[in-house]
């Protein structure tokens, strides 16, 4: 027997509204307020580098996953609330041990080239990134999906074809698990569980995502990639709610330098673009219609380079709890970023669904009195005036790192007698040193994949390829593990959160913020959705 999660037919809250553009429902409410659409519907924003890939089983970043959700589609999405809603799912059926979860499939879903999207696609999808051959830098996504055999089929001990994922016919998929998890469903809305063409990439290899060879299901196909300067995406007349989809051009520009892209913006050439790093106040009070703010799914962090290649000194907690008590946070977002981030002392933001932040002692503290203990820390770790410590610390090209960095050093050497070399890097170098433990210190960030703590807790747990740093503890592990077989983990998550902080595995400094200029004409934007997962499907523009 197996129960209903969910199905076109059935109401349910979880599910939110169906679809969250309907075209004729926007033209009538545009009329009754005496509105049009504008007769050019394009949307351009800025990309502030190179995506990692288009390959949706590739990409590794939130950069490439912004494009892949224009040209992909998997079985859930999310609407403008942040609730998943269906996608190319019409039917959701969970066994009572909810250890198998069935998927029925649109009949209505075409690929690019016509060709039929079907159970199978998402099979050769799934097995595919947990492949070994694939190489692929997120195929620990699918273990932490608990899918069957996922751990063993990564580790090379099991063939792909054991992996828990089946096509039972072409619009039956089955997945089992070897462990319910209550928030599978939330997981699947990520690029990585897309579905992709087996038959393009049979024939093209890794040059299957070039413009001419590409074969996409999303609401747009690719029409120009020009590698760190553009992508341009068109509307996809194969898709099966091309009659909802307003928007005709997507164009993503590749601008590395925030102030230009804001000049850019200013210039009538991007429709939405970041705000520069401090600019956000007085942005916002000369253009208030389209300086946007509020905090973000996501946490900005150092982290330490803990494996066999790292820097003694940080092997000592007492080293790592001084560099991340002499930091201002306060300060840092404040008066320097000025762009609504939000200081924080946990890794997972207090804003996620259900989580309980554990008591920090040295969060209650005055800055004063934490600048004092990082002082006896560090003398107690064997450093003084005569004997500093010295560190590297690696950021990526932007604004935003670039002040972090320098505001954070000037810190720890006014506080701490600290010599910080601050080495700027590309970012697709950055993301090459760090799988390489290559580096002493590095900024990284991480937004959540779904809206639940194990989210961003699980990254110092199971997750070996993420876990930037080479940090492992056991017993963070364990409970994490068994936090997986648990209906109510909450206490579970507080206790890692409270021991990933009494250890300092790493120096939590802000939650991002969504800071941006969006033009006002453009129409339909996720405001309310703290992941960003925005489609550009849901688009339009309307004449001012």
């Amino acid at each position: 027997m197996k129960l209903l999660y969910w199905s076109l037919v059935a109401s349910t809250a979880l599910m939110g509204s169906t679809y969250a553009a309907d075209r004729s429902a926007i033209v009538a409410e545009l009329e009754a307020n005496g509105q049009t659409l504008a007769q050019q519907q394009s949307f351009t924003f800025r990309l502030f580098d190179e995506p990692t890939s288009l390959d949706p089983g590739l990409l590794q970043d939130a950069i490439g996953a912004n494009v892949a959700r224009q040209l992909f589609e998997g079985l859930y999405e999310q609407d403008n609330k942040g609730n998943i809603i269906p996608a190319l799912a019409v039917e959701h059926e969970v066994t009572p041990d909810k250890k198998t979860h069935v998927f029925t499939l649109r009949r209505d879903a075409r690929w690019s080239d016509g060709k039929p999207v079907t159970a199978h696609d998402f099979e050769y999808a799934w097995k595919r990134v947990a492949d070994p051959a694939t190489n692929s830098e997120v195929s620990w996504y699918i273990g932490l999906m608990s899918i069957k055999n996922a751990q063993a089929v990564i580790a090379g001990s099991k063939p792909p074809e054991e992996l828990g994922v089946v096509a039972v016919d072409d619009y039956t998929l089955q997945v089992d698990l070897d462990t319910p998890i209550s928030y599978f469903p939330l997981m699947l809305t990520l690029s990585t569980t897309f579905p992709v063409p087996a038959w393009a990439i049979e024939k093209h290899g890794d040059k299957w995502v070039r413009a001419d060879n590409i074969v996409t299901n999303g609401a747009f196909r690719l029409e120009a990639h020009v590698p760190s300067e553009r992508i341009t995406m068109v509307r996809n007349e194969t898709y099966w709610n091309k009659e909802n989809t307003i928007l005709d051009r997507v164009n993503a520009l590749v601008i590395n330098d925030a102030n230009i892209a804001l000049t850019r913006y200013l210039a009538n050439e991007l429709d939405w673009t970041e705000a520069p790093s401090g600019q956000f106040p007085h942005l916002k009070e000369q253009f208030p219609d389209e300086a946007t703010a509020f905090a973000r799914f996501c946490t900005y962090y150092y982290a330490f380079n803990r494996s066999e290649t790292g820097q003694q000194e940080l092997q000592d907690v007492r080293v790592r709890k001084a560099l991340s008590y002499a930091v201002d946070r306060e300060i840092l977002t404040d008066q320097v970023l000025q762009g609504g981030q939000v200081p924080t002392y946990t890794f997972t933001p207090k804003f996620t669904a259900g989580f309980t932040a554990p008591d920090l002692p040295h969060e209650g503290w005055t800055q004063k009195k934490r600048n004092e203990e990082a002082r006896k820390l560090l003398a107690d770790a064997g450093f003084s005036e005569d004997n500093p410590l010295k560190l590297n610390l690696l950021y990526n090209t932007g604004e935003e790192h670039k002040k972090t960095a320098v505001v954070i050093a000037q810190m720890w050497k006014q506080i701490l007698g600290v010599e910080t070399t601050l080495e700027n890097l590309e970012w697709k170098t950055l993301l090459n040193r760090r799988s390489q433990n290559n580096y002493t210190l590095t900024r990284h960030g991480w937004c959540g994949d779904y809206n639940e703590p194990s989210t961003f807790l699980n990254l110092w747990s199971d997750v070996p390829d993420e876990n930037v740093g080479g940090f492992f503890d056991p017993v963070i592990d364990g409970i994490m593990k068994e936090a997986k077989t648990l209906d109510d983990p909450q206490s579970h998550y507080t206790t890692v959160e409270a021991m990933l902080q009494d250890t300092a595995a790493m120096i939590p400094l802000y939650n991002y913020s969504v800071a941006f200029m969006l033009k006002d004409n453009l129409k339909n934007w996720p405001l309310q959705n703290m992941e960003q997962r925005w489609y550009a499907k849901n688009f339009y523009k309307i004449v001012k």
